[in-house]
């Protein structure tokens, strides 16, 4: 089965299942399919690992072990022991299991995490042939997802979620996740060809994930995921796809990338996370108001996560900043601007129409990223 075409989801926020799904076609998975909340591919595990090191805005990549419709525990259960786990699994596999279940008949997530690690734990001993499970070896996250009674069990290959890129080490207020920026950055129509600015650029994360994607860097590159550490892996294959992800970053590919804000401490953090991510001097930040902004550069793509009200100072505060944004790009002829937002009257209050506008959700509040 290692060596076996398998079913895979990437699981994604809702909004980015388009953008994850090209991605995955770009890396030659020509039959990923998106779905609500995730893209299905199949692959080797191998392969299936290579989408892990380079996918910028899914959240977790999973290998599905059954899926099925499960209105009582017993159903849960029989399908959970039929899956081919064994298959995968060494006999002392760390096993959690985690769960989650929304509109269905079974709707007690520890209920059917116990029934899911029992049934898992019945068809480990009757395929070993044991009557002890040590769980010493590597950790096998198990997921089991019920919606609208259909269950969906998998085994996660990342470990932590591919957010988790390794350079943030302290999120600041109102923290952007990477794959979430990453998404903004791919939407904004960048191409690494021309300046980019955040004239709110907080902790950098959107600055760091526009630098990798110039630099055609690999957003897992510098992390571990659980499933180079599973039993079985063809590690010298696994060591082979991240000796080519180092040979295509090139930091030289870098354009002018900057950003500015108002907040000594958000600055802080920036070089910090500038420096972790191995972007020293290839990313320039610099404490100015956006109202006194100007750059020498032309030609600038503006992108920006500004506050919202919600999150930093009061709404009035905030609008009195959007209004910045029109002088913004008047001072600066032949640029562009794009934002993501909760608040439902930017457009109103900055005095600009945007032409685009996509629907997204940064964390659970809904937003709008607009082009200008």
């Amino acid at each position: 089965m290692l060596d076996s075409k398998l079913t895979f989801i990437a699981t994604a926020a809702a909004g980015l299942e388009g953008l994850c799904k090209r991605e995955l076609l770009r890396l030659g998975f020509a039959d990923a399919r998106a779905e609500l909340g995730s893209v299905r591919f199949t692959a080797t595990l191998t392969e299936a690992f290579r989408a892990c090191l380079w996918l910028s805005c899914a959240d977790r990549v999973l290998l599905v072990m059954a899926e099925g419709e499960c209105r009582s525990f017993e159903a849960l259960f029989q399908l959970v022991k039929a899956a081919p786990w064994s298959e995968v699994l060494p006999r002392d596999a760390a096993m959690p299991v985690s769960g989650r279940c929304a509109r269905s008949q079974l709707m007690s997530v520890r209920d059917c995490q116990a029934i899911t690690k029992k049934a898992l734990v019945e068809h480990m001993m009757g395929a070993y042939r044991t009557g002890t499970l040590p769980e010493t070896g590597p950790r096998y996250q198990v997921d089991t997802a019920l919606h609208h009674d259909m269950a969906r069990v998998t085994l996660d290959l990342c470990g932590d979620a591919l957010n988790r890129r390794g350079y943030r080490t302290w999120n600041g207020e109102a923290p952007l996740r990477e794959t979430a920026a990453a998404a903004l950055v791919t939407l904004s129509g960048w191409r690494g060809d021309t300046p980019l600015h955040d004239p709110c650029c907080g902790t950098g994360t959107l600055l760091i994930e526009a630098a990798f994607r110039a630099a055609r860097r690999a957003p897992g590159l510098t992390r571990a995921f659980d499933a180079e550490r599973w039993t079985g892996m063809d590690t010298a294959a696994l060591r082979e796809i991240r000796e080519d992800a180092k040979k295509q970053y090139d930091p030289a590919l870098i354009p002018s990338v900057s950003g500015s804000d108002i907040s000594q401490e958000a600055l802080t953090l920036a070089r910090r996370h500038i420096r972790q991510a191995g972007l020293e001097g290839k990313i320039r930040v610099f404490r100015e108001d956006l109202r006194d902004l100007s750059l020498a550069e032309e030609n600038i793509c503006f992108l920006t996560n500004p506050p919202y009200g919600e999150r930093l100072g009061d709404r009035k505060q905030c609008e009195s900043l959007y209004r910045q944004m029109k002088p913004l790009l008047l001072r600066h002829p032949g640029s562009r601007l794009c934002v993501i937002t909760s608040h439902p009257g930017f457009e109103r209050v900055a005095g600009l129409r945007a032409r685009k506008k996509t629907r997204l959700y940064n964390g659970r509040l809904e937003c709008n990223f607009m082009r200008f």
